[in-house]
């Protein structure tokens, strides 16, 4: 696989990876955590806040990742924020169903859900900033410069005498 010229796609892999490995680590906290608390109707109720907002968060990412495909393209800025804007809307109606539909459910103990849900964001958030920091990107990424004026590419209309 070839790596892409779209300086934020080994930085969204890495976010993508970290917060799987957090995520799967969270389960298994807030499930205990959840059990000890509220007993089955807590664990199920961590697993689901857990769980929804790793796949919210992981949208996002992915959807950069696809829509960044097409870079290069002469349509690459319509595409990339047609995907990025699509994936955002899906999110919001998906999440205001689920909240609906959890809403209700004999299953759920909502202070557990809502602490698994904000441990979950607040893990995503911390886990994007050590990324940034510790990723080695340029100041000034995916721009192409132009070649030497002396070289007979300037568009300027002003010659270079010596």
């Amino acid at each position: 696989m070839s790596s892409s010229p779209v300086s934020s796609t080994p930085i969204l892999r890495t976010v993508l990876v970290w917060s799987g490995t957090v995520t799967a680590v969270l389960a298994v906290v807030g499930a205990v955590v959840g059990f000890l608390v509220a007993g089955t109707t807590g664990l199920w109720s961590a697993l689901a806040g857990v769980l929804v907002a790793a796949v919210f968060l992981g949208i996002t990412g992915a959807s950069i990742l696809i829509a960044n495909r097409w870079y290069g393209n002469e349509l690459y800025v319509p595409i990339f924020f047609g995907i990025v804007m699509g994936g955002w809307i899906l999110k919001f109606v998906v999440f205001i169903a689920i909240l609906f539909i959890l809403r209700g459910q004999p299953w759920i103990e909502p202070a557990v859900f809502f602490v698994a849900l904000v441990a979950s964001v607040l893990a995503s958030l911390a886990i994007d900033v050590v990324v940034m920091l510790r990723m080695r990107v340029p100041n000034v990424s995916d721009v192409e410069l132009p070649t030497d004026p002396d070289a007979g590419d300037r568009t300027d209309g002003h010659t270079e005498t010596r």
